[in-house]
């Protein structure tokens, strides 16, 4: 998943990446870094940990200078270690150079086995330092020119800035599985990973940074550039479903409405005899709302999360994951006993917390606990930047949905079709990228599974 955010000719550069950072935090909460330049060199700084609580004012004036970089971390290829943080930072023949990465990608294996041969040493294990090493390597003149060289080798996911001493570089695979968007901040251009980013430092949306596009910018402003050859897009429709924030706006649609249509969509596909209508949340609020309006039913708050826990999704141990269950979410008692609810989430992807919270409801006294999911079975694994679990690990890459029904001890148990998803993203159903639900993956993985 992870969020990148940039800023170019902006006196306070490290401050407004700090705050771009801390807006795009739902995205990566292992680790995060800002790189910033002065003219002239690159001042780094790369911790585990939350934004709010790795970066200080007294940190954030030593990353002087008026550009800047930034990344929040979850982590897809690579482990959870410091030595992965990003923006990385390398100094080679050319200068200091920094990258942060949104996405995976896929031929990222071979191509370090072939470096690694020929004497490359490398000090992280992500895939995104194989990128450094093939800019490293070009014989290009430019900096640009070597980034395009770079990135004509590689296959897969990727959302990229690039910062050097006086240029910032902006790219997207020409798929466009990642978001990546552009703004600006009175005259200072801005890159982020979503909208949000933008709207907390008051900064105007300007447009996509399109599949396959490139941007240099520098003093001389923002030229674009479209080196790579057209390939049919394949935007990551589970950004839409659960990753992106619900005020974002990426892939040229808001988050907020295109998750109310899934599900009301939901609820024409499979409605349910009950009392309410209630979010597991906090991604499944606007699923719940659309349902609960179509299908005539109360809307209400029967679960209450405790908002001081990250999302429980994206922690990288299991052991945290199952005690997070507990301590992030608690139903209201006084409102659901005898009654008959439709609960709404995003997604099932072990099923083990969907059981937890099925219980948690009957414990407080629910009679049925009808539950509807606003995604299709995510039967397969995600290549391309999602940190979903090997496909043993998916309950219903192995299980109908009656079974899974039974084991999270619901009362009925109903998904959103692939039909009825495509469906409601208004005709452009063949510019997403449904793999999870299909494992009909754009590119093959060149790795072990």
């Amino acid at each position: 998943m992870c969020g990148i955010f940039g800023i170019f000719d902006h006196l306070e550069a490290s401050n407004h990446a700090y705050l771009g950072l801390y807006a795009l935090q739902h995205r990566g909460q292992e680790s995060t870094g800002i790189v910033s330049s002065d003219g002239k060199q690159l001042h780094h700084y790369r911790q585990m940990g939350l934004v709010s609580e790795v970066f200080t004012k007294d940190l954030l004036k030593k990353l002087s200078g008026r550009n800047a970089i930034g990344h929040v971390r979850y982590s897809t290829t690579g482990s959870s270690e410091l030595k992965n943080a990003q923006p990385f930072v390398a100094d080679y023949a050319n200068g200091m150079i920094s990258i942060a990465h949104n996405g995976n990608l896929t031929n990222a294996v071979p191509i370090r086995n072939k470096l690694e041969s020929q004497g490359a040493i490398f000090q992280s294990n992500m895939d995104t330092e194989v990128i450094v090493h093939l800019i490293a390597r070009s014989k290009e003149k430019t900096f640009l020119d070597r980034t395009i060289h770079a990135l004509r080798q590689v296959e897969g996911a990727y959302s990229l800035l690039f910062l050097t001493g006086k240029e910032m570089v902006a790219a997207r695979d020409p798929m466009g599985f990642r978001p990546l968007v552009l703004g600006s901040l009175k005259d200072s251009p801005v890159v982020a990973s979503e909208t949000c980013a933008f709207d907390l430092i008051g900064a105007r949306w300007i447009r996509e940074i399109e599949p396959g596009e490139v941007l240099l910018i520098n003093d001389a402003g923002i030229k674009s550039f479209k080196p790579f050859p057209h390939k049919q897009l394949r935007q990551c429709i589970f950004e839409f479903i659960y990753f992106a924030r619900p005020d974002s706006f990426i892939f040229n649609h808001n988050v907020y409405e295109m998750r109310k249509t899934f599900g009301a969509q939901l609820s024409k596909e499979s409605p349910a005899v009950a009392d309410m209508t209630i979010p597991i949340p906090d991604s499944g609020f606007p699923a719940a709302l659309g349902y609960a309006a179509q299908s005539n039913l109360p809307f209400e708050l029967g679960m209450i999360r405790n908002h001081y826990i990250g999302r429980t999704f994206i922690e990288p141990d299991q052991r945290i994951r199952h005690f997070g269950v507990k301590i992030k979410l608690n139903p209201v008692r006084g409102l659901l006993n005898e009654k008959k609810i439709v609960i709404v989430d995003d997604s099932i992807v072990r099923a083990t917390t969907s059981r937890k919270i099925v219980g948690m409801f009957r414990n407080v006294g629910a009679r049925e606990v009808h539950v509807r999911i606003s995604s299709p079975p995510i039967t397969d694994p995600c290549f391309f930047g999602i940190d979903t679990p090997k496909k043993s690990e998916l309950i219903a890459s192995s299980h109908k949905v009656k079974e899974i029904q039974k084991f999270i001890h619901a009362t009925s148990l109903n998904y959103l079709s692939l039909e009825g998803l495509k469906k409601c993203v208004r005709g452009e159903e063949k510019n997403f990228c449904y793999a999870c639900f299909t494992g009909d993956y754009p590119y093959p993985f060149q790795t072990e599974i």
